[in-house]
């Protein structure tokens, strides 16, 4: 009577955990662009006080970006993606350690190519978004 009486009333599924409007590139590439932006800040300020603040802040933002490809690569990339683009895997893990060396680094360089690793993301992303 009880198992009843709790038992869902609809049924829904899905591919992935909430509908797919949730997931978006967008999000990594805005915090990569803000720790490019901050890298190229901090090179022109000497300020010691500046540069902690802005390194405390690049740091975040690296962080959240490798959060959101995570997010990408484990909730909405799923087999039939990686079945059809082989390199997302790679591609998601070269990202990460781009993302990983901008956190550490001060050179924008560091900064633009996990940008362009992102962007890469991005096209995979879209095309999926079509099929």
């Amino acid at each position: 009577m009880l198992s009843r009486l709790f038992a869902p009333k609809v049924t829904v599924s899905a591919h992935c955990d909430l509908p797919c409007g949730v997931y978006d590139p967008a999000q990594a590439r805005i915090e990569a662009e803000s720790v490019k932006a901050i890298q190229e800040k901090m090179a022109g300020n000497d300020d010691p006080h500046f540069r902690a603040r802005a390194a405390h802040i690049k740091e975040q933002r690296a962080e959240l970006a490798k959060h959101h490809v995570s997010v990408l690569w484990s909730d909405y990339f799923k087999p039939p993606h990686f079945e059809k683009y082989p390199e997302l895997h790679q591609l998601v893990n070269d990202t990460l350690k781009a993302l990983s060396a901008a956190k550490a680094s001060t050179d924008p360089a560091t900064g633009q190519k996990a940008l362009d690793y992102i962007a890469r993301i991005d096209e995979i992303f879209r095309e999926t978004k079509k099929a």
